[in-house]
């Protein structure tokens, strides 16, 4: 307040004394803790700006005044905060904000959490909580899952409640996810660069290791000459005819490749890794691999008693490493059958391969891959006899396979997303994301479509002109399009871009579906295709795939890889499907965090509990009845006598 000064005498000398400047106006409204409302009738507004501005103006509060009566000492939100709320410019978000609304409310004696309810989901986290020892990525994670007033809470109550959230939502609470975890930990692996993108192996650099890991655990490159062995033997299977002069039983798409190779790269990753180091490995000197090992029944002893050890028992991957070695060595078409000068790389290992190994195999090649046969043909059985299943498929979904419609239990994860979906013009990102993971849930639950063709998945905008079938399958994926005739989004995909394009669902004619206009699904493709793809899109380059990533600044291609789009999904599920009883959001109570495949057991089994068929289950999933019966169909007893009954039951109906 300004001041004014006077003069006065005092023993003769001048003093000047300051008097204060009286204020002009009003005297200041006075603070009352809990003031009356001007009328006890009202009718609630939909959103937070209009109850904010109704509930001041029925209090007879200003923004000014309000703010003089409820903020404390050392408070961070001044008066124009609150301004910006009531015109809906802002909206609070931070735990500081949540507090301050928390204080409006038991000043108007409002409902607790009534202001809150209204807030525009912004699709982020309220707040990264204050906790030691966690990275900021685990913070900005688990602040997904946490209460808004987490901070408040009791120190055993946090403690129980990140011990939930790391369990059920982040990590998955099966003992399979359990192991995979700690498995991926230990960085092993050798890597085969180059040579399903480039085709023939250009060269590498086998030196190199991942910068984050040390030399003694971590993946790194093959040695030159095991990439060029395995890039001729993907070469081999990969290629639209066999090469001239060999023999060959089938051939592999890109995927299989793939796969292929990154069991390719553990088995000799775990060779190479030193014997006393964490993997526990063999410590064969990497230049020292190659493809010709694999025909030696001592090594297969000592990789499978590895995993053992690693697991705590053998599963069907030990199986179908088997059956791969012996692809390989089977006669006539066996592809290290038919190359006897693999034997040119080997070389002697300590408890392996012998001098002796060496030169029997440089000598008489048949007979080392005969020996070989015999040996794995028995072994398979042994690990048969005693192969436990580890992975549980159905475990994460099964509150959806129990209950009397699982797609109509899957689909309530697709209604959660729409209720909390952000507001488009003040998220613009966190929108298009939500819509996008709407449309992803949405797809798969029409489709039923294995995620390799849903990834892959292409568009042709309406009143475009959209790829012909020869187009389509030189590509190998499927296209979303406008059909005129039928007045709806229908999707394209030739049979060839199916992993099972030689089973009779398809008779080598293309697939071809309408997808149904309900439940806003035209919408928010039109909108998804208009608005939001564009915004994910940013400035990276587009694949022109349907579904792309965030782009970020560093992002050079927003295609989605395979674990890409399956860390997607899984992040959908863990947001909008698993109820969480801290938050009170999620769909679903005893979901597990799971990836796209497990819809095509959900569709299955639903076909099944409603039809008892299992070849119509197969028309939702693009399969036959037998491998519907042998992996989807969930499809128990009760199920059946269930099914029966209802027919039965209409006899004393009538």
């Amino acid at each position: 307040m300004a001041e004014r000064p006077s003069l006065t005498s005092v023993s003769g000398k001048t003093e000047t004394v300051l008097r204060p400047k009286l204020k002009r106006g009003p005297k200041p409204k006075p603070i009352v803790e809990y003031p009356e409302p001007s009328a006890e009738d009202w009718t609630d507004p939909p959103t937070f700006p209009e109850a904010l501005a109704l509930h001041m103006m029925r209090h007879g509060d200003s923004c000014n005044h309000l703010h003089r009566a409820i903020i404390r000492p050392g408070d961070k939100t001044d008066r124009k905060t609150i301004q910006t709320w009531v015109v809906g410019a802002k909206s609070p978000g931070t735990v500081e904000s949540l507090a301050v609304l928390e204080r409006i409310e038991r000043r108007y004696r409002l409902p607790a959490g009534y202001f809150h309810e209204k807030l525009d989901r912004s699709g982020r986290a309220a707040a990264r909580p204050a906790i030691a020892k966690l990275t900021t990525a685990e913070r900005r994670r688990l602040a997904w899952h946490l209460p808004s007033d987490f901070s408040k809470r009791p120190r055993r109550e946090r403690e129980e409640i990140l011990a939930w959230v790391r369990s059920v939502i982040i990590e998955g609470a099966t003992d399979y996810r359990r192991f995979q975890r700690e498995a991926t930990q230990q960085r092993f692996s050798l890597r085969f660069p180059g040579i399903l993108r480039d085709g023939p192996v250009r060269g590498g650099d086998p030196g190199r290791v991942d910068k984050a890991e040390g030399t003694e655990l971590a993946c790194r490159d093959a040695p030159l000459h095991l990439q060029q062995e395995v890039g001729r033997l993907i070469a081999f299977k990969t290629s639209i005819l066999a090469p001239s002069g060999l023999l060959r039983q089938g051939m592999w798409g890109e995927e299989t490749a793939s796969q292929k190779l990154e069991h390719l790269g553990l088995l000799f990753g775990a060779l190479r890794s030193p014997a006393d180091g964490e993997v526990k490995g063999l410590g064969v000197p990497i230049d020292r691999l190659c493809l010709a090992m694999l025909l030696f029944p001592s090594l297969w002893d000592w990789y499978l008693h590895w995993r053992e050890d690693r697991r705590g028992f053998y599963t069907s991957w030990e199986i179908n490493m088997l059956d791969f070695a012996l692809s390989l060595a089977r006669d006539k078409t066996g592809w290290m059958r038919q190359h006897p000068d693999l034997a040119d790389a080997l070389q002697p290992v300590d408890g392996l391969i012998s001098t002796a190994d060496v030169d029997e195999a440089r000598r008489d090649w048949d007979a080392v891959c005969d020996r070989f046969t015999t040996y794995a043909l028995n072994r398979k059985k042994d690990v048969q006899r005693v192969a436990k299943v580890h992975r549980d498929p159905f475990e994460p979904i099964l509150p959806i396979l129990e209950a009397e419609s699982p797609v109509g239990e899957y689909r309530k994860i697709t209604e959660e997303i729409l209720d909390r979906m952000p507001s488009a013009r003040r998220y613009p990102k966190a929108a298009a994301e939500a819509v996008r993971a709407f449309l992803m849930l949405r797809f798969g639950l029409h489709l039923g479509l294995r995620q390799k063709n849903l990834r892959q998945l292409r568009f042709c905008v309406r009143g475009g002109h959209h790829s012909s079938e020869k187009q389509l399958e030189r590509l190998k994926c499927g296209e979303l399009r406008w059909n005129d005739l039928s007045g709806g989004w229908e999707v394209f995909i030739p049979a060839v871009a199916f992993k099972n394009a030689s089973s009779s669902f398809f008779s080598r004619k293309p697939y071809r579906l309408l997808l149904p206009d309900l439940g806003r699904l035209y919408e928010f493709i039109d909108l998804y295709l208009v608005r939001d793809r564009q915004i994910l899109l940013g400035g990276a380059e587009d694949p022109k795939t349907f579904f792309v990533k965030s782009a970020k600044l560093t992002t050079k291609n927003a295609a989605y890889s395979q674990v890409g789009f399956y860390d997607a999904w899984r992040l959908t599920i863990q947001r909008y499907g698993i109820y969480n009883p801290y938050t009170c959001r999620g769909a679903i109570k005893g979901l597990l965090p799971h990836g796209p495949h497990n819809v095509r057991d959900v569709l299955a089994t639903h076909v099944l509990k409603k039809t008892g068929s299992y070849e119509q289950a197969g028309y939702a999933i693009q399969d036959s009845p037998e491998i519907v019966a042998k992996h989807y169909g969930r499809f128990f007893p009760h199920d059946k006598s269930a099914l029966a009954a209802v027919v039965l039951n209409q006899a004393w109906e009538t």
